[in-house]
This record gives structure tokens, sequence and C-alpha cells, in this order.
């Protein structure tokens, strides 16, 4: 039966149980609650009832989704369903308790409810007393959706408000399940067995040096495991490494919720964040340990962003992710011995032993040497690639886009003047303290002086750029030195050229055999021997590059 008979039936003084129609019914909880899945129990026996009691009616198997809430529908599956089977012609009609049960979002209500009368299927919002078969329906339902979709917004700042009221209360919200604590009543209380591995973590990382993947190891090594029983992953780790309340600190306003419907956050500025000392906090480590622990993290995230972003990553890291151990498929680890000397070592052997994995590790002064071997038979034509790149540089008039830096460093200037004027705002709301205040705004000013001194440096930078004869002089003497090989291979050439390089299954600690892959070409076999297993000088007598190409 399509929407029109069914208005012009509707108008001729019938009702819409007189009519022969297929009904189903959609019922939702938004928590899974007790209390809300017996009033879901209650929901699904009335709907049931109600259309087996109409004569007319054909009772199609109802939809329903616990514990999701109404203001998105992307989650809820069962309605999505039951969109999906309208649109099939699997019924004709939806009985469902109010609006916010089918959707909170008045876009959302009108775009389903517009799209299942296209297909001929119409909606009963039963509390609200909206048949969508009716010609008037669709005024009353843009009003009621959109009392739906204010009380969202209600209910979003009435809980916002409520999480100030109880951090103001010494409430501490957050995570239920924080490792080292108990919480009951918004109330923490340190849990002894796990504090004993938060303890653990912070002494591992503050005071030995080793990094979050070392820590992992040796918790699993020492019997310490998760709740699912597995290994701390490094996630984890780091989360408790940068958690304040474990030194009895409180932590807000690390991300901000830009919209109540989508809940998208975006992540603030650490200068932004609410910190202080909370006395309904238990501290696990002391304050000293943990800033010290922090700001080693801090050091070396910075310090890994920068070789990540920079070419010194590449001549530090020349084959990172570029050697494949052949019998296990997975990449060999950098590993630095307490010689000092640099090695390379399959995954598996790092993790489980050399029981797991037979694999020998690679030296890099013997990669190194390797791709030395390889370029020198490559370059032929030393003066002719030489005089190659002092023509390219030639004819680039800088070698560094000074504009886009002055530009950046222009808009982080002006971002930190916004930040100065909203703290102000701030200040005079009385939201912060003049100390507060005071030592913000004097950090916002310490930045500024800084960028503003990169700023000027690098606009003088901007003036004198530009090659010189001299200096083309001496990028040729370097590119001759270089294309010799005389110092070793330069990492940079390698991560140029190198794809990857496959250690075989059948090398030894004593024999070698790889393949290695370049950009171009076919891949080479490499074979060589090792006079003894230590390190003896760069380069073995008794390597041989094989030279012949594998298929």
């Amino acid at each position: 039966m399509n929407v029109l008979r069914i208005r012009n039936e509707l108008r001729n003084g019938k009702t819409i149980f007189d009519l022969p129609l297929r009904v189903t019914f959609y019922a939702r909880v938004s928590t899974d609650k007790d209390e809300q899945l017996n009033s879901l129990e209650n929901q699904v026996q009335y709907y049931t009832e109600l259309i087996h009691s109409k004569p007319n009616w054909t009772y199609v198997e109802g939809y329903i989704d616990e514990g999701i809430s109404g203001t998105s529908t992307k989650k809820r599956d069962s309605f999505l369903r039951m969109i999906a089977d309208a649109k099939a012609g699997r019924f004709d009609f939806i009985i469902t308790k109010e609006i916010s049960r089918f959707s909170r979002s008045t876009l959302d209500s009108i775009k389903y409810t517009q799209e299942l009368l296209e297909h001929d299927v119409g909606v009963l919002f039963q509390n609200d007393n909206i048949n969508t078969l009716d010609s008037d329906s669709e005024f009353r339902l843009v009003v009621m959706a959109g009392v739906a979709q204010d009380e969202v917004r209600k209910l979003s700042e009435r809980l916002k408000f409520g999480f100030r009221q109880a951090i103001k209360n010494g409430h501490v919200l957050g995570n239920d399940r924080l490792w080292g604590y108990n919480k009951k009543d918004c109330q923490l209380t340190i849990n002894e067995d796990e504090a004993v591995i938060i303890r653990r973590i912070f002494d591992l990382y503050a005071n030995t040096g080793v990094g979050v993947r070392t820590i992992s190891k040796i918790l699993y090594d020492e019997g310490y495991r998760s709740r699912q029983g597995n290994a701390f992953n490094v996630l984890t780790i780091r989360h408790i490494l940068c958690n304040p309340k474990y030194k009895g600190w409180y932590c807000a306003n690390m991300s901000q919720t830009v919209d109540y419907r989508t809940k998208r956050k975006i992540f603030l500025d650490e200068s932004e964040w609410i910190m202080y000392p909370d006395p309904s906090i238990p501290a696990i480590v002391s304050e000293e340990l943990w800033d010290r622990a922090n700001a080693i993290y801090k050091k070396r995230s910075a310090e890994a962003k920068a070789r990540a972003n920079g070419a010194s990553f590449h001549n530090r890291y020349a084959y990172s992710g570029k050697i494949i151990c052949e019998e296990h498929q997975t990449s060999f680890h950098r590993q630095v011995l307490d010689s000092g000397k640099e090695v390379w070592q399959c995954r598996i052997y790092r993790n489980r032993g050399r029981a797991a994995c037979s694999a020998p590790q690679l030296r890099t002064e013997e990669l190194n040497q390797i791709m030395a071997d390889i370029f020198t038979n490559m370059v032929e034509d030393r003066d002719a690639i030489i005089q190659a790149v002092l023509t390219v540089l030639q004819a680039v008039p800088q070698e560094h886009d000074y504009g886009k830096d002055i530009h950046r460093l222009e808009a982080e200037l002006d971002a930190i003047a916004a930040k100065k004027d909203r703290l102000l705002e701030m200040s005079i709301d009385g939201i912060l303290s003049k100390t507060e205040f005071k030592q913000r705004n004097d950090g916002f000013n310490e930045q500024m002086e800084r960028l503003e001194q990169t700023l000027k440096e690098l606009r003088g930078e901007e003036q004198r750029s530009g090659i010189t004869d001299g200096q083309l002089a001496k990028i040729r003497e370097a590119l001759e030195r270089e294309l010799t090989f005389a110092d070793g291979i330069d990492s940079k050439l390698v991560t140029t050229i190198l794809d990857h390089i496959i250690v075989k299954k059948e090398s030894t600690k004593e024999r070698i055999c790889l393949e290695i892959h370049l950009k171009f070409g076919d891949p080479l076999g490499v074979v060589f021997d090792r006079p003894n297993s230590s390190f003896r000088g760069n380069r073995s007598k008794n390597t041989i590059l094989r030279g012949t190409r594998t298929t």
C-alpha cells in the first residue's frame, strides 16, 4: 500500500488500525544498566502485544538497540538494518516510543522519516502523537525533533557543570580502572599490588635510562602481566608515565568537545591544561621522580620527532625497516652493543631469543662496506655526475625555502597573541588567579621573544642566501670525496638507492647470505664470510661480493 492511498483512506475516516499493514517496532535504551534493560523488555512486550492485537495488522519482528546513545545513528546497527529492510519492502509501518528513540538529531529524524516515506513506510511516534502518514506530520516532526535536539545540548551543558562541581568537591572523575588505584564513589585509594608495577615503571624509566619497549620486556620477565594476562604494551606504559595522577596531581582541560552532536574533540596545547596538586588523589610516586621521568620522556619525544622530520634520522638509521628476515618475514631492529657497535637483529630474536630465530645479527659497518662496493661499481663516470649536481644547484636560487619558515613563525606568533587575549579574558572573568595569569603570560612572552629572535635570524639568512663560487668549489670537493667512498658509504645515499635487504634462511653466524634489492635493476646476491664472531676492523678479508643478479 502506497502513502498516497493510505492518506486518502485516513481522510475518509479510517484510522491507522483499520488498514492492512505489515507492522514492526523499534526500541532503544541509551545505557546497559539493569533498570534501562528492564524498560527495554517492557517496550518489546508492549509493542509485540499491541501489533498482535490489531486484526488488520501483520506482525513483523522488531528492531532493538541496547546501550547506544540517540545522538547519532552511526553505531546503531539494528536501526540501520531496519532502514535497509524498509527500503527492501519488508514492512509498511514502524511504531516507536518517541522522536528521541529514533534520533535526537533534527537532521537525522527528518532525513530518515523522509527516506522511509519515499519507500511507502510510515512511522508512529507514539508519545509525541505524530504519525508520518498524516499530511501535517512533517511540520510537527520538525518542531518536536528540534526540542529533542535542544535537550541533548542542555544535557551536555548540565554534564559539564556537574563535572566542574564534582571537581570542586574533591571527586575524581575519569577512568574507573586506572592502574595502581581502586575507585569507589569517585574516590581513589592505592591498590598496592598494582602500585608496585607503577613504581617499577617510573624507576626503570627515570633511573636506568631504558625505553618503554625494554620496560615492557623487563616487566614480562619479572612476572608482571596486564589485566588480560599479556605483556604491558608500549601505549599503556606511555600513558602511565604521562599521567600526573601518579604524583597526586589533578589534570583537566586537555581536550575540548567542539560539537556536542558528533562529540568531535580537539586536544589543547599543554600551556592551556589545568593542573594542580590534589589532596584527594593519593600519590604513588614522588613529584621529583615523576617530573624527572617526564623530562626524559619529553626530551626523547622531541629527539624522535626531529629525527623523523630531518635528515639526521636517515643519517643514523639508514637501514631501518629495510632488512627483512626471510624465515619469519619480519624486520630487523637496531641495537647498540656494550662495545658501542651498531648491529641489526631480527625482531623475533630480540623478543624471544636465539631459540626462536637462527638469523645472525648484521653489523652496520659490514652493510656499509657492501653498499660501498656496490656503488663503486655503479659510479662509472664521477665527473659527469658531479657536474650534473652542480648544474642543478646553480639553477636553484635558494637551497632553503625561507619564506615558508618565516610565514610559519609569523602564524605561531599570531596564535600566541590570541592565546594571550584569551588568558586576559579568563583573568577578567575570575577563572584564573593573578599568580596563575602572570605565570602563563610570562611563559607566552618568553615564547614570543624566542620566535621573534628566530624570525630575525631567518630574514637575515634569506638575504644572504645563494650559492657563491667558493661554495660550489667546496661542494665539488665534497662530492669527489663522497663518490670515492674513502670514508665509507653515506647513509643518505643508502636511503636514496636501497629498497630492502633479505637475510636468507641459509645464513649462519660465520657465513652471511643476502639478497639486496635496489630501487632499480634486478636483485643482487651477496655472500660474505666472517673470520670470527667478534669485531676486528672495519671489513672482513673474506668478504665476497658475488655480483651476480638473482631472479
